[in-house]
């Protein structure tokens, strides 16, 4: 038995690209520096994922599993190294979750050796996406995701129900599956573990909908309560960031990652989608709760935080930045990884420092175009004063 012709090219190619060093990007608000290159794509996925080697059941070498993306990926700092929980995509729109780890946050990505093998409840998952990881104050590392099923009271082909699936681990190998939640909603996406119990409780971010796309006349991001996650039952959900008439997040909003705990607050990090003459257009967006009551929201700046750039606009869904994964490390520094278009991953740097200074002491929304010149005309003034 041999290898099929090409393996050692393919390997000798396939390293050379994943160890191509990563550069900050030339241009920057002061806020937030992105990096050059995605830090994950379709490319980086492991050869023996997608070729069979032996050339007797493989004799021209072909691609047998394809990879069509690499997007959305949660993340948490383990072992020293910046691990990433990316949804990876097939050629078949199948999703799945697959562990890339790095050295430094920024280049050097490479999966583990295979995907991750979710547990399954009693009714599978069609697909699963977008898993945030939260390190709890229990013990676990939790995952919530989006599972993904038919909708069989609808005919309709594409016609779909989502919810917040809900995985444990402590090792990042060793996956517990737990029931899904059990809310009052018709349907749940972008749900994401608060790393604290709240009066022996665990919180819960959330963004009910009534449909599959459409939020309906549900919507925003909700904070509710869990007793026991083995017995997952939200409670006094209520809605604790609305959607604004006229804003970034006019249509839709949802949490990223879980927050991160500061001196002044818990800084979160959202996005928001508004409807365009061309389509849905997806940023992100920040804002600060308090940090003895996290229902309170007490800073949040006005528009987008990142939008998607020229290059990051293209891809399998156009115009469309999601974050759901960042890391702070112990020198304040926060790596944060989001995707474009739905296509691949990348990494901006920041730091608390700089973040906490953005969100405080940049203008909130006034929700007018009068009020915004005004906010303007307020800043032109003081710079005069300075000449």
């Amino acid at each position: 038995m041999s290898k099929i012709p090409q393996y050692e090219q393919l390997i000798r190619e396939h390293k050379e690209f994943i160890q191509i060093p990563n550069i900050p990007s030339q241009q920057s608000n002061g806020i937030v520096q992105r990096y050059k290159n995605p830090v994950v794509t379709a490319a980086h996925a492991p050869l023996h994922w997608r070729y069979d080697f032996n050339s007797e059941t493989n004799p021209f070498g072909l691609e047998r599993i394809g990879v069509n993306a690499t997007f959305n990926p949660g993340a948490i700092k383990w072992n020293g190294k910046y691990v990433l929980a990316v949804r990876v995509e097939g050629n078949d729109r199948k999703s799945y979750f697959a562990m890339t780890e790095s050295p430094n946050g920024v280049d050097n990505f490479q999966f583990w050796d295979k995907p991750v093998e979710l547990p399954q409840t009693e009714e599978p998952d069609t697909n699963v996406y977008d898993m945030r990881l939260t390190q709890h104050e229990d013990g676990w590392i939790y995952g919530i995701f989006c599972t993904e099923r038919k909708d069989k009271s609808n005919p309709d082909t594409s016609a779909a129900v989502a919810n917040a699936g809900i995985v444990r681990t402590k090792d990042l190998l060793n996956w517990e599956r737990l029931p899904d939640l059990i809310s009052n909603s018709g349907q749940q996406r972008n749900v994401v573990m608060h790393p604290e119990f709240v009066n022996g409780k665990y919180a819960l971010y959330t963004r009910p909908q009534d449909g599959f796309i459409e939020v309906g006349k549900g919507g925003g991001i909700g904070l509710g309560y869990i007793l026991d996650m083995t017995n997952p039952v939200l409670e006094d959900e209520k809605i604790i960031n609305h959607k604004i008439y006229h804003t970034v997040y006019e249509l839709k909003n949802g949490l990223g990652p879980a927050p991160i705990k500061t001196e002044k607050g818990w800084l979160h990090l959202a996005h928001g989608v508004r409807n365009t003459a061309g389509g849905l257009r997806y940023t992100l967006y920040l804002f600060m709760t308090d940090l003895q009551d996290i229902s309170k929201v007490i800073h949040q700046p006005a528009g987008y935080f990142m939008a998607p750039n020229y290059e990051e606009t293209v891809g399998d869904v156009p115009n469309v930045l999601f974050g759901n994964g960042w890391i702070k490390d112990e020198d304040g520094k926060v790596f944060i990884y989001y995707a474009s278009s739905d296509t691949r991953s990348h990494v901006a740097v920041s730091s608390v420092d700089k973040l906490l200074d953005y969100v405080m002491n940049t203008p909130q929304d006034g929700l007018t175009s009068k009020a915004s010149v005004d906010t303007i005309i307020e800043l032109i003034n003081r710079n005069k004063e300075l000449e």
